[in-house]
């Protein structure tokens, strides 16, 4: 499995990034994948999830501001961030967790602790006000 994000950078506060991750290897156990965050000091948390089916789950924080989608035909995700907020400032990153069962409120609550889960090398997004 390998993820490979790009399209972070730095952005004034109410801007917009779209962050693209380019999935390879074993992509058709990929059912659920995902967006996780890391701030500096902080844990890393879950941001955003979508399955096989295009269902999607978003953290109360970013509901109604990020969209998390797929590109099936070139085995891209997708995160785009609208209204940004200072507090959006962290290192992102694709991830992913093979095979079927996996509910997507807990993975994105528990997926930095899992040990199936991959993750790609992370893009870092600056916001500033």
């Amino acid at each position: 499995v390998q993820l490979v994000e790009s399209g972070g950078g730095s952005v004034q506060a109410g801007g917009s990034l779209r962050l693209s991750c380019a999935a390879s290897g074993d992509t058709l156990k990929m059912n659920l994948m995902g967006w996780f965050r890391q701030a500096p000091g902080k844990e890393r948390e879950g941001v955003a999830a979508i399955d096989s089916d295009a269902n999607t789950w978003y953290s109360d924080s970013v509901k109604g501001r990020f969209i998390i989608s797929q590109d099936n035909a070139k085995n891209t995700l997708y995160l785009d961030m609208n209204s940004l907020k200072d507090e959006d400032t962290g290192m992102y990153y694709c991830a992913t967790i093979l095979g079927r069962g996996w509910l997507m409120d807990w993975w994105l609550q528990w997926g930095a602790r899992e040990t199936s889960t991959y993750w790609g090398q992370g893009t870092q997004v600056t916001v500033s006000s």
